[in-house]
């Protein structure tokens, strides 16, 4: 591929949203803080799960019924329904990653084609980009629950390269979870990991084609 991907491919939660306002969500109800963490890896688990079982869900109902799950045995401080409607309503409002809004605007300004694709709703997405000020920058928000299965599965990608009508090498994927970038990289895209925090790399994926920093140091790396 060349240097400059048809379409560049952006995963929406823990990518561009940052996450740390949850652990605020959970203390508000009275949960742990250090829930908000288990609570996400509990829906992606799931989702995952129906992905291997050729079968999936929506995004809210797998993080709604893990709320559930998690609060079952809690004395909180409101009762189940308004707690997990808290939640939720925070996961709605998260802001974007301070890299994000000058980065998603320089890759733009340079000409690239930015879409999203995330495992949540496209409405999710439109309103966090859309509180950032950069939703213009964005050429389509996809969401898996129009594929076939749940990202990494290869189905999510190749819908993502019909709706974009480019091919799967001739795209690039940007994304904090190294199981995105195994799963891209296996359906042939190019790959990008933010590696924000300087965490090792699980030897165990497919490596990423490119590693960096910060949204902001991948548009040096493009232009």
């Amino acid at each position: 591929m060349s240097s400059r991907p048809s379409a560049v491919v952006f995963d929406v939660n823990e990518t561009l949203s940052d996450m740390q306002p949850m652990a605020q969500r959970f203390a508000d109800v009275g949960a742990p803080e250090h829930l908000a963490k288990l609570w996400f890896t509990m829906v992606l688990r799931d989702g995952f799960a129906l992905a291997a079982a050729r079968s999936q869900q929506p995004f809210a109902k797998l993080a709604a019924g893990a709320l559930r799950t998690l609060f079952s045995d809690l004395d909180l401080e409101q009762d189940l329904d308004a707690a997990v409607d808290h939640i939720l309503t925070g996961f709605s409002r998260l802001p974007v990653h301070g890299d994000v809004a000058d980065g998603a605007r320089s890759l733009r300004d340079a000409g690239l084609r930015l879409v999203t694709l995330s495992n949540g709703a496209s409405q999710v997405a439109d309103q966090l980009l859309t509180s950032a000020g950069i939703r213009d920058c964005f050429d389509r928000l996809l969401s898996v629950e129009d594929a076939a299965a749940w990202k990494p599965a290869r189905a999510a990608y190749e819908y993502a390269a019909r709706v974009c009508e480019a091919e799967l090498t001739d795209m690039m994927l940007v994304a904090v979870h190294p199981w995105d970038i195994d799963g891209a990289g296996r359906a042939g895209m190019e790959t990008v990991w933010i590696n924000r925090t300087g965490a090792p790399y699980p030897d165990y994926f497919t490596p990423p084609t490119q590693t960096v920093p910060s949204l902001t140091d991948l548009v040096d790396r493009l232009a």
